[in-house]
């Protein structure tokens, strides 16, 4: 992965619009990321291979960024993204990592259903 580029993001995400596309979105503070205080408490939302479709999508920020998909009847938003990459069959992968490079947040687009 690299580090993200918006002017490369932005027109990746454009890539996307109005179009039936499916959704990974997970994040995670447990098992990636496992944190030594014992007060800390575990979250994570995790979803993969939603079929959603938006009408905008915007990268904004200055590093870690912030992705927000307008949906018909809302947004799917993810935050903490630092690292993209555009693989050959035009996935679209997010990734916030922490300074230990543990990852936090990801968020991926694609037009074919991802592996389960």
């Amino acid at each position: 992965m690299n580090p993200i580029d918006k002017s490369i993001v932005q027109p990746a995400l454009d890539s996307f619009l109005n179009r039936e596309v499916y959704l990974h979105l997970e994040t995670t503070n447990g098992a990636y990321a496992v944190h030594s205080q014992e007060s800390s408490m575990t979250v994570g939302a995790y979803i993969r291979n939603g079929l959603i479709s938006f009408k905008r999508g915007v990268i904004t920020g200055d590093g870690p960024y912030r992705v927000g998909l307008k949906l018909e009847l809302g947004w799917v938003y993810a935050e903490g993204l630092t690292d993209f990459e555009m693989d050959q069959e035009g996935q679209l992968l997010l990734a916030g990592h922490d300074q230990e490079g543990r990852l936090a947040v990801a968020l991926e687009l694609s037009f074919y259903p991802f592996d389960l």
